[in-house]
């Protein structure tokens, strides 16, 4: 490495951001750069490990030990062109990814480990400001036509990988941009919009095709489709919201949570909607739900002016370090506290609501919620729960949102159409090597096809998904697999 006794000689250092109290006030991006001798700090903290463990973290196989030590030498084309061999959208990834690498970094075993994802966001960005992101075209054409079905960060990637292999490609895609959740899901304060715009901006200079306003298999024909391209790809995501069935879910006031996230992300890009607006100014707000789409619903109410925000979760609260259940270099499951939390809210652990109170208008007031006890397996983790007596309680409550998960991608329209197969789960059958669906020309990636996971899952499907269909209408593929990367790293 670069500096071989940098991880003894320097902490780990994260950017300021502005204070709770000044970004609650807009939907601005409120981490900042670090100064560039800061940044060449912490890229000196990766260590000459031997093996590097963050490879295996990271589900995009990124060359990460490489990337660090050309920020160290301060030569940004090379981190750049390192960075971009594995990961497409590291503007992404480096802004909302819970980066795995992090926990898988060897540093941890017994100090902070390297700021991975920081330095990730910085490269992507220093290679903007100077210029080294160009459109790539390619110069030989196959001749060959594609569809890709969704143009979130799975359908994104395989188009863009697919386009780089010479074919034609088009992605279709239900709303009136592409992004999927990181437009309408993810809010502006942790990822704005004008970053997705300027990736598909160079993506459409590269020759992808958009169409929006698309959805397949309701205003777009799946047989026209089927019949005008030499395969489709469909990665429609996992958009069922797991609901919460108990006394009272009707009454208004009790919303799932991308309804909410949607709308006021629609707000904030000017733009309009024939919803019932949700706003949750002077309301007693309570997420069900404590991952990070229910952080995002926190954020969110507190920048709209809530009068008290509660988050509530199911598990038992998590602990703050590893146990000896979670050792290194597995992804621990900790305590996690967002930047949204450290603007304000009541979290609270073990908690179960039983009922939606409203009044004789409809209306939600209450929840009636109830304390649980949970029971541990012998693997150290949760087992079952019982309620505990007395514990039962109301609690106000104008708005309600339900944060937890979701259950498999949308059946009707394009999926009973197609008659595809689902696995047990609900989500399109195919496997990991293949992505090839029952139907010979039909892939499938992201979410549709393994459930609901991570922007950085999305992105590594969405490749090798290319990968795949690249091999199949060409008989091998000039598309890089994340083995391949792996490889020429060590």
């Amino acid at each position: 490495m670069g500096k071989p006794t940098g991880f003894i000689e320097f902490n780990r250092e994260l950017p300021n951001k502005r204070s709770p109290k000044e970004r609650v006030g807009d939907y601005k991006e409120f981490v900042e750069r670090l100064a560039e001798p800061t940044l060449n700090q912490q890229a000196a903290r990766c260590m000459n490990c031997g093996v590097p463990f963050c490879h295996s973290g990271c589900p995009l196989g990124n060359i990460i030990p490489e990337f660090n030590d050309a920020v160290y030498r301060k030569s940004w084309e090379e981190a750049y062109e390192i960075l971009s061999a594995t990961n497409n959208f590291p503007e992404f990834t480096g802004r909302i990814c819970p980066a795995p690498c992090e926990s898988a970094c060897v540093l941890g075993i017994n100090q902070p480990p390297v700021t991975i994802e920081e330095i990730e966001k910085h490269i992507i960005e220093i290679a903007f400001d100077k210029g080294f992101v160009k459109a790539k075209k390619s110069i030989l054409k196959t001749g060959k036509k594609i569809a890709v079905v969704g143009a979130g960060p799975a359908g994104l990637a395989a188009a863009a990988q697919l386009n780089y292999a010479g074919h034609t490609v088009t992605v279709y895609e239900r709303d009136d941009a592409p992004g999927g959740l990181l437009r309408y899901g993810i809010p502006d304060f942790k990822l704005e919009k004008w970053v997705i715009d300027r990736r598909v901006k160079l993506m459409e200079e590269e020759g992808v095709i958009f169409k929006c306003n698309s959805n397949v298999g309701v205003d777009i024909s799946i047989n026209n489709l089927l019949r005008e391209n030499n395969a489709v790809i469909l990665a429609g995501g996992s958009t069922i919201p797991r609901n919460l069935p108990v006394e009272g879910r009707e009454l208004k006031g009790v919303y799932f949570a991308m309804e909410f996230l949607k709308q006021q992300n629609k707000r904030v890009s000017n733009k309009t909607f024939s919803e019932e607006p949700i706003i949750a100014t002077d309301k007693h707000v309570v997420v069900i739900g404590g991952g990070d789409t229910g952080s995002d619903c926190v954020g969110t109410s507190n920048r709209q002016g809530a009068k008290s925000v509660t988050q509530f979760e199911l598990m038992p609260k998590p602990p703050e370090t590893r146990t000896t259940n979670m050792p290194w270099p597995q992804y621990p499951m900790l305590l996690k506290t967002t930047s949204s939390h450290e603007e304000g809210a009541n979290r609270q652990w073990a908690v179960a609501t039983k009922k939606f109170i409203g009044n004789e208008k409809g209306e939600l007031v209450k929840l009636l919620i109830v304390d649980l006890e949970w029971k541990t397996g012998s693997d150290g983790k949760a087992a079952g729960f019982e309620e505990i007596k007395g514990s039962e309680r109301e609690i106000p409550c104008d708005l309600a949102f339900l944060a937890m998960g979701f259950l498999h991608p949308q059946h009707e329209g394009l999926i009973n159409q197609m008659e595809v197969e689902l696995d047990e789960r609900g989500n399109v059958r195919a496997t990991e090597k293949a992505f090839q669906t029952n139907i010979q020309k039909v892939f499938t990636a992201g979410d549709m096809r393994r459930g609901q996971s991570l922007v950085v899952w999305a992105i590594s499907e969405g490749r090798e998904c290319a990968r795949k269909v690249d091999e199949y209408l060409m008989g091998n593929s000039i598309l890089e697999s994340k083995d391949q990367s792996y490889l020429m790293s060590v």
